[in-house]
């Protein structure tokens, strides 16, 4: 439901005569910036009307529980999009979508206080992409994956996990960074098996979403139902489990289902941010059940994969993507699968406003922001070099064994700054200091962050190594 607006001299070439230009400009823009299933979970589903001068955006929300949330994560910095984007301030109002389709489907007035509609107006529930009973993405198979040596040992788990349900891989784990294809992966994994086996009792669900249940389950003080619903599945994806990290009752309840699925030989498939010993604040026996099964990582794709995931998603909008630009953008944009779709709707749009062919020259110009801020980067090499003159060590002594702590302190610090200030993900930085593990580059980030909040001499000189390597 976006409104058509009148022409626009925002400074980001936004196409003239377009109100929906400035939301999608601003929804591709949080699409760039969040984590993937944050941004499937609360970004894409929302709907917005522009006015006429672009001066007043009202942002359409399924229920109040999402209305609360995205007015407390998201509003803040969905208005400072919009005022960059349109080039002045924009006014930005949450309203709870009509749930009648007579309302829906008609302009609504500024002036009406849309959060004020009655309850029977008000639609309660989400309605996912192919039905309440799963919440599955129908889009997000096998078939659309693109399959690489960064993600080859997880997809062949899931699509064992698919075929052969509650055998083998029971629990299975899934660990890796942001925008790597976790999320695409476990829906994959619930349509192959529907696909099979129709009437299996499936259900995807981000782990917030588990959370907000069991708040729900106690203030309405129904859970019977909640042990049904999730008791009795054949098959529970769960994105994102670090979510769970702190509360006490969502993990007892997350516990209980764990247990009672198992029991009845149903699988389970979770995802998460690291791997499960290193979850922090989540029960052990939580974590021991985690680690029970089989824990396998997704890592950042190599360029090959990244060429391939953008021509395949380019083919998906109807667009042909050159090989040679593919590269040139692959070898511009290494970190994850979504900033690779971010560089992509960049490209497209680049494209289609100034009608113009898919080249070398139109990536680079669509990709100007980001291929500057690429060109400023700070390398991994020069952190180190920095850090061992700060503290008097020999460059060599990073790729070193050596484990005392006059060298192993600044070892740590070099890592922590190169995962701060860089791009890189913690297996390369671990092979940039002397083929480490990612755990031990994951310990030495963790130590460092909490001991920088505590330690102000740390701090002070954490400070004068991010402006030396900042210039």
């Amino acid at each position: 439901m976006i409104q058509g607006a009148s022409p626009s001299n925002g400074s980001d070439g936004l196409p003239a005569g377009s109100g929906d230009g400035l939301w999608q400009a601003c929804v591709d823009q949080l699409a760039q910036e969040l984590p993937e299933q944050q941004f499937n979970t609360w970004i894409k589903p929302l709907t917005a009307t522009v006015a006429e001068d672009l001066s007043r955006v009202v942002v359409l929300v399924g229920n109040r529980f999402k209305l609360d949330w995205i007015r407390a994560q998201y509003a803040h910095r969905i208005s400072s999009i919009l005022h960059q984007m349109y080039g002045q301030p924009v006014h930005l109002e949450l309203a709870i979508t009509p749930k009648e389709p007579s309302i829906r489907s008609r302009s609504l007035p500024y002036s009406q206080e849309l959060e004020s509609l009655p309850e029977s107006l008000i639609g309660l529930e989400e309605s996912p992409p192919n039905g309440p009973r799963t919440r599955l993405n129908t889009a997000l198979t096998f078939d659309s994956l693109v399959e690489g040596t960064a993600n080859r040992m997880a997809r062949a788990a899931a699509m064992h996990v698919a075929t052969m349900p509650g055998q083998l891989y029971n629990p299975l784990f899934i660990y890796g960074g942001v925008g790597l294809g976790k999320t695409h992966l476990v829906h994959a994994v619930g349509n192959k098996l529907l696909a099979e086996r129709p009437d299996a009792k499936v259900l995807y669900i981000h782990a917030e979403q588990f959370v907000s249940d069991v708040v729900k389950a106690y203030q309405r003080k129904t859970f019977d139902e909640f042990k049904e619903r999730y008791h009795s599945l054949d098959l529970l994806l769960i994105d994102d489990v670090q979510f769970f990290a702190n509360k006490e009752r969502t993990q007892e309840e997350f516990f209980n289902a764990f247990e009672a699925l198992l029991a009845k030989k149903s699988h389970i498939v979770m995802t998460s941010d690291t791997y499960p010993k290193g979850l922090t604040d989540i029960h052990e026996r939580l974590v021991s059940r985690f680690d029970a099964g089989l824990t396998v990582a997704i890592e950042p794709p190599e360029l090959e994969m990244r060429v391939a995931i953008l021509i395949s998603k380019a083919r998906n909008e109807g667009t042909e993507m050159p090989e040679e630009v593919a590269f040139f953008v692959a070898k511009n944009v290494r970190s994850n699968v979504r900033e690779l779709e971010g560089a992509l709707r960049k490209i497209l749009a680049y494209s289609r406003f100034n009608q113009k062919e898919i080249s070398i020259q139109l990536a680079r110009d669509a990709l100007r922001d980001l291929l500057s801020i690429q060109n400023r980067q700070i390398s991994v090499e020069n952190i180190q070099k920095t850090v061992a003159d700060y503290y008097k060590i020999k460059v060599a002594d990073m790729y070193s064994k050596k484990r005392p702590a006059s060298i192993a302190r600044p070892r740590q610090i070099a890592m922590y700054l190169a995962k701060e200030l860089t791009q890189k993900s913690l297996p390369e930085i671990g092979e940039l200091f002397g083929g480490r593990d990612h755990t031990t580059v994951l310990h030495a980030v963790r130590k460092i962050t909490a001991e920088r909040l505590q330690l102000t001499e740390l701090n002070q000189q954490l400070h004068v190594l991010e402006q030396t390597l900042k210039g």
